[in-house]
């Protein structure tokens, strides 16, 4: 889901960030705009001490478009930071049925629900070239111990977790295909907003079957409806790239409260 940087400023303590072009593939974000940012800050970073986060951040890697981060069952050994490009995580059923639990994009956090287990839950695979920092568990959780406002963070890192996943189901449970597809726009639109991106126009690097997976409803009615929303000149889509013409009517069609403000800061999924 490559989005459009509206703000490449460099906070203190933070590495330089490039400008990027408009939809240029794998936009990376900036570190103060990363989920796990809030976690290095207790660290040093904030003052411009790296030493601690780089024993916490082992390394950067990059995957490409269909690779795999992690697979189910595998040890827990790193948090993944996306710094560029996005995420699908999902279940497969022993009789190979397969259910998406997530799309994730730059910013946010993968394997915290694995935690608890020390096993990964799901499987995490690049929907377009990737790069992600690893984050040591171990050497985090050593930290941690030392640190009191990192388990603080951490916990309101994993109460946006909780309140995602309630939203998720209320929106499964009762709200028709527009209803879903509209709701599912708008959380992009927050979520790029938070990372300083566009939110009105970003690329959807998922297919359709994808999200009609995630949103429970079929692939045609999926297409259906985003060829409705355009005629409708809600939206305007070109292949993959989509612009959010009318945030007004789609707030209205998911029955979210209308306000004029579109880059308003909402909880962010992670897996």
């Amino acid at each position: 889901m490559d989005a459009t940087p509206e703000n490449n400023t460099t906070l203190k303590g933070t590495s330089p960030v490039v400008p990027i072009a408009v939809n240029r593939p794998c936009a990376a974000v900036a570190c103060g705009d990363c989920g796990v940012y809030r976690l290095c800050v207790p660290l040093g970073l904030g003052g411009g001490d790296l030493s601690l986060l780089e024993s916490v951040v082992r390394r950067q890697q990059t995957f490409r478009r269909g690779e795999l981060l992690y697979c189910t069952g595998e040890p827990l050994e790193y948090i993944y930071a996306i710094r560029s490009g996005s995420v699908k995580t999902y279940i497969a059923t022993e009789d190979r049925r397969v259910q998406v639990t997530g799309f994730h994009i730059a910013g946010e956090l993968l394997g915290l629900n694995a935690i608890e287990s020390r096993r990964h839950k799901c499987q995490a695979r690049a929907l377009e070239t990737t790069s992600a920092c690893m984050v040591s568990i171990e050497r985090f959780e050593q930290l941690a111990k030392q640190q009191p406002a990192i388990q603080y963070e951490m916990l309101k890192i994993m109460s946006g977790e909780i309140s995602h996943y309630q939203e998720l189901l209320l929106l499964l449970g009762k709200r028709n295909a527009e209803e879903r597809l509209a709701a599912y726009l708008l959380s992009l639109s927050r979520r790029f907003a938070k990372r300083r991106y566009s939110a009105t126009e970003f690329n959807l690097s998922m297919s359709r079957s994808d999200i009609g997976n995630y949103l429970g409803i079929a692939e045609e009615t999926v297409c259906r409806v985003f060829t409705r929303f355009q005629e409708e000149g809600l939206i305007t889509t070109r292949r993959r790239y989509i612009e959010l013409r009318d945030i007004e009517r789609l707030k209205a069609i998911a029955h979210e409260p209308s306000c004029r403000a579109v880059a308003v800061a909402g909880p962010v999924s992670g897996a």
